[in-house]
């Protein structure tokens, strides 16, 4: 079980299903439905609900008796969920009935999770009387049709999902008082067995108190018991029911299904011995894996070494942007060299870049040569498991050019296995990298228990039992068969092979399936099945007659979706492309090349359900209103298990996350500084205009042996007659430590001594010692805390690559502290200890809306103008505005001398007063 509901129940429920190809879950008092996923909370920007609107009610629940408190605007009249699986083709339907008690209208969300690689199929509304259904269209058409409704002013909301291990639909709707509002999605998904058993999760998070919230697994705690406290009017219930079971099989390896003109095929034999295996274990040591997740990784490397057997060869890389090797050929696994290993993978102490390309070449070197040399079994599995938390950032850096160098270097016996650990690594990258090369890829989260996630990803593929998996069938009478050519097979899994067959010639349908096994060839031939299950479908009624058709059409499509992502041609990828879309309109189902269109019988009001964008962010699906409430004590019912404490990451840990701090002092754009001025509360602005290539000083305090300084980029043309310069390169100077740090546009450079790492912008990472932190946030920011008190936070602009005159560039950010010494001078270290200014005679300027005053400062008397400039710390796109006073002419007057005083010759130094 995973997720909240482990601190709340433990509740596994196994089902061993002796007969039935098909089973519902339901949950609550519904005969047919189940209470399932409504979490209900306020959100201030989106409601316009006053406290004095607020009423306390009383409710008797007509099941316990019990009474409920109710203050929501909105009521949730039912959520129900209903699941069914037939012949592991789950079909899911979630509804949700809403009545807005409310004098105000409300914004309802409709926001539900469902299982990663599952097909939304369709969905329904209704809003006061008004219907919504869907359709099918081709991506471009349902944008346009989306756009239409949208330019005549009608309703057109924005339906997408967020990718984590699993996807949130989400829609939104306004609802007027008295209003009631349902919501009916469905979605299909096939359960995959693994590690012998079939997995099928239901998520239980109402997040506020349910009348009925009841399960035929006996789980049906009382009003009372949901409470987070006993007084409270927040619910307890927050997390996943997973049911894990597995199916009857007979003596026999294989079965045929075959209905209404399709064919699905279950493979999934037991009781063979394990193939040999020849394993490489390429794991990621560097900077970014540092604390926790470097730690879970060796414990569960020792765990699997030990798994291995004596007729097992191994070996072991490690790389950061380096790459070195524990033996530089395969060795058995004796006792002593597994002992040999566990020592050396507990000495590894991560640091440095990343160097993927090289690591994954040498892997392939070792199993090469030994493969060439005929150092392995001819009936051995060769295998390569990659476990990583990151980008490339040193060596080869381009994905498709690594994809490229591994197919072109691996032999067909070998399978890549891929492990990305975290939640900033290229997932889709090692996906390909996988798929390409007769693997499969995982991703586990470093807010998980990294150790067992890795070890049972292991234990997936580290039991091959048969090679060259081959299912034949009668061409006379089977077309459109999904794959049905395997590298290996793996204990614990199962093979699912689907196509359509001729009616007329049923009789003919069978299959003869060869394979290699640890002794000998396999020949296992397979005749269909029809008359049992012609008769079960027709007695179950909540068996699916279509499961057979779903389970083509999903396997097909996906298959599709594989062979689109490795099409080595631009013709081809056409092609697939039409026959995916083509398969979507016609099985009604949403794939990354269509849209659902949600629209009203009038066909004037729509919404657009569209294909989710590359997001690494995560949140709970529920229905809800209002802001999510922080978790609380956990009734004593629940009987919560133990959580381990955990170590706090360093390194590879997602970056440290505050509110900014409101008053900083500023550098943005090309460039403008900001300089906030604590005791007067005021901001005052100036820019310099210098040239490309030019290191201007901003904080040089010898005394405390630190410097910040900035190298100047120019943009790519003038415009206006003017060439913009921005800041393209930050060096930040240590000296006591000896420690450098440059920021660029392209890459974070630490150098301590003779060591160096570099980290990329795509890296997310903490590292440091105890008196300098460097966090890393990916294509973001880098914050460098120096003591825990003197904080620098730099921002990462990118823009359009092809655009004619800009450039990216870097902002930085520090708040004015009295923690430098009294000589800190530079462009900004001079206002670190404030100087007295004085406003005055404020007037309207020579622009409308930019006022002029005089200003007084360090004996002069300058011309200021009101004016605003960005701070893009909580938006990096638009920013926000911050008034100022500006100072003309570089800051002349404002500034101790000239700015061209504050040239320095080299990135790292300190500036040398007159």
């Amino acid at each position: 079980m995973s997720g909240k509901m482990q601190q709340l129940v433990h509740l596994l429920v196994w089902l061993f299903l002796l007969e039935a190809r098909a089973f519902e879950i339901p949950i609550n008092g519904y005969s047919e439905f189940a209470e399932y996923d409504d979490l209900v909370e306020l959100a201030p920007d989106k409601l316009p609900f006053v406290q004095e609107n607020r009423r306390h009610q009383r409710s008797l629940s007509e099941d316990s008796g019990e009474e409920m408190d109710s203050v929501d605007p909105v009521t949730l009249y039912s959520y129900k969920v209903q699941s069914t699986i037939t012949s592991r083709m789950a079909t899911t339907t979630i509804q949700s009935k809403l009545v807005n008690h409310s004098p105000l209208p409300q914004n309802v969300v409709f926001d539900v999770q469902i299982p990663k690689g599952a097909f939304i199929s369709n969905f329904t509304m209704t809003v006061n009387g008004m219907t919504f259904t869907s359709s099918i269209k081709e991506k471009t058409v349902g944008r346009a049709l989306y756009s239409q409704a949208r330019a005549k002013g009608k309703t057109a909301g924005w339906v997408r999902s967020r990718t984590l291990d699993m996807e949130n639909f989400n829609t939104e709707v306004n609802i007027p008082p008295g209003a009631k509002v349902q919501f009916e999605l469905h979605y299909q998904e096939v359960k995959w067995r693994k590690l012998g058993s079939y997995e099928h999760k239901i998520h239980l998070q109402p997040g506020k108190l349910a009348k009925h919230l009841e399960a035929h697994v006996s789980f049906k705690p009382t009003v009372a018991q949901q409470r987070k406290c006993p007084n409270c009017t927040e619910t307890a219930v927050d997390g996943e029911l997973v049911v894990v079971y597995d199916v009857n099989r007979e003596e026999k390896a294989g079965e045929l299904e075959v209905f209404n003109g399709y064919f699905v095929h279950f493979f999934a034999p037991e009781n063979l011995d394990p193939i040999p295996k020849n394993i490489l274990f390429v794991i990621d040591v560097s900077g970014s894996m540092w604390g926790i997740k470097m730690k879970q990784t060796v414990e569960a490397m020792k765990t699997i070494l030990d798994d291995l057997r004596t007729e097992d060869q191994f070996s072991v890389v490690d790389f950061n942007h380096n790459v070195r090797s524990w033996r530089n050929d395969l060795v058995s696994a004796t006792k002593t060299q597994i002992a040999d290993a566990k020592r050396y993978i507990e000495k590894i102490q991560p640091s440095g870049g990343t160097n993927i390309n090289e690591a994954l070449l040498r892997a392939i070197f070792i199993l090469n040569e030994a493969s060439n040399m005929g150092l392995l079994n001819p009936d051995s599995v060769s295998l390569i498991i990659l476990v990583s938390d990151g980008d490339p950032t040193v060596g080869e850096l381009k994905l498709s050019k690594i994809q490229k160098n591994v197919k072109q270097n691996i032999q067909d016996n070998i399978s890549l296995f891929s492990l990305g650990i975290g939640f900033d690594v290229d997932y889709d990258f090692l996906k390909r990298l996988s798929n390409e090369n007769r693997g499969i890829a995982q991703r586990i989260y470093g807010n998980r228990d990294t150790s067992s996630q890795l070890k049972k990803f292991y234990n997936q593929v580290s039991t091959p039992l048969l090679r060259n998996v081959q299912f034949n069938y009668p061409q006379a009478s089977v077309t459109d068969v999904t794959q049905n050519s395997f590298h290996n097979y793996f204990g614990g899994s199962e093979i699912v092979v689907a196509g359509k067959f001729d009616p007329s010639k049923l009789s003919e349908v069978q299959s003869v399936i060869t394979a290699t096994s640890a002794n000998t060839e396999l020949v296992l031939e397979t005749l269909s099945q029809m008359d049992d299950l012609e008769e079960f479908l027709s007695k179950d009624k909540h068996a699916d007659p279509e499961f057979t058709k779903k389970l083509w059409a999903y396997l097909t499509v996906n298959q599709l979706l594989t062979e689109r992502s490795l099409a080595p041609t631009a013709a081809s990828k056409r092609k697939i492309t039409k026959a995916i879309l083509q398969m979507s309109l016609d099985h009604h189902i949403v794939t990354p090349l269509t849209a659902m269109v949600i629209e009203n019988d009038a066909g004037d009001e729509r919404m657009l359900a569209d294909s989710p964008p590359q997001d690494h962010s995560c949140c709970s699906g529920a229905l809800y209103y209002g802001t999510k409430v922080a978790s609380g004590p956990i009734p004593s019912w629940a009987n919560p298990s133990p959580t381990p404490a955990t170590a706090m990451l360093a390194v590879g840990a997602k970056p440290l996350e505050s509110t900014p701090p409101p008053h900083v002092i500023r550098v943005e754009n090309d460039p403008h500084f900001i300089i906030y001025l604590p005791k007067s509360k005021k901001n005052i602005c100036f820019n310099i205009d210098s040239e490309p290539g030019k290191i201007l000083s901003l904080v040089s305090d010898p005394e405390s042996g630190l410097s910040v300084n900035g190298q100047l980029i120019g943009a790519k043309k003038t415009e206006n007659g003017k060439l913009s310069t921005y800041f393209g390169k930050l060096g930040f100077y240590f000296q006591k430590e000896d420690m450098k740090i440059e920021i660029s546009t392209e890459a974070i450079t630490l150098s301590s001594g003779s060591s160096t790492s570099r980290l990329s912008w795509s890296d997310t990472a903490r590292l440091g010692n105890e008196r300098i932190l460097i966090s890393v946030k990916k294509e973001k920011s880098v914050t460098l805390t120096v003591n825990k008190e003197l904080v620098f936070s730099v921002l990462l602009h990118r823009v359009w690559k092809k655009h004619p005159v800009n450039v990216d560039f870097l902002g930085i950010y520090a708040p004015p502290t009295d923690k430098f010494s009294p000589s800190v001078h530079g462009l900004l270290g001079q206002f670190m200890h404030e100087p007295d200014i004085h406003i005055f005679n404020e007037r309207p300027g020579k622009e409308p809306g930019k006022p002029e005053a005089s200003m007084e400062v360090k004996g002069h008397k300058l011309t200021v103008t009101r004016g605003m400039q960005k701070d893009y710390r909580t938006n990096i796109v638009f920013g926000t505005d911050v008034p100022c006073w500006f100072v003309h002419n570089s800051g002349k007057g404002f500034i101790d001398g000239h700015y061209k005083d504050y040239f320095v010759p080299q990135l790292y130094g300190f500036l040398k007063r007159p």
